[in-house]
């Protein structure tokens, strides 16, 4: 797979789960188990996509 597609469906997913977190911070709090393991999917995703700019860099 391209590099640039692997990065567009990264930078998707992103957004996905960023929208995601906001809803189940809204639902059940900052610190609820929920919304702390989707930031912590967030984070993981943020650090890949990072990466990617490393080695283009």
């Amino acid at each position: 797979m391209n590099m640039d597609v692997s990065k567009k469906i990264l930078k998707n997913r992103i957004y996905c789960r960023r929208k995601i977190m906001y809803w189940k911070a809204r639902q059940f709090g900052l610190t609820h188990p929920k919304t702390v393991e989707c930031s912590q999917i967030l984070d993981n995703l943020l650090n890949r996509y990072q990466k990617f700019d490393q080695h283009v860099s």
